[in-house]
């Protein structure tokens, strides 16, 4: 008989705890942002788009997440994959929401398990996988 240990998973209060750590890191930075988070089961938990952000960044932060938790990698991990020769360049789209590889998608985990996943758009690449990042370390 094998026993498993139940992982919680990522709450209301995470997401929305995720969120803002995301947000104080824009914000420090002066950039404005979109950022989503996704539960384990890809449905949206938190969702926020800076009055000043472009409408496209959330649209944006949603697919960044999607994409890290259907892979459960981090999207800027994941750029070099989908060059020509690269192992998802031939990858299906048919999924529900297309993926998007550009950094800012960041899979969240609990206790080696994915739970969910952050998405942040409206910034620079680089800028939203830091802000990203981030609020997952603030998490932990």
């Amino acid at each position: 008989m094998s026993t498993t240990t139940a992982v919680t998973p990522l709450t209301t209060s995470d997401a929305e705890a995720l969120v803002a750590a995301a947000h104080r890191a824009a914000e420090a930075a002066d950039v404005t942002v979109s950022v989503t988070v996704l539960d384990a089961g890809g449905h949206l938990l938190a969702f926020r788009r800076d009055d000043r952000a472009v409408l496209i960044s959330g649209e944006t932060s949603t697919r960044k997440a999607f994409t890290a938790l259907q892979l459960n990698a981090p999207t800027a991990d994941l750029v070099d994959a989908v060059q020509p020769g690269g192992p998802f360049h031939t990858l299906p789209t048919a999924l529900d929401r297309p993926l998007l590889f550009i950094a800012g998608g960041v899979p969240v985990h609990r206790d080696g398990r994915l739970i969910g996943a952050i998405g942040v758009g409206g910034g620079a690449p680089e800028q939203d996988h830091g802000f990203a990042t981030a609020a997952v370390k603030a998490l932990a």
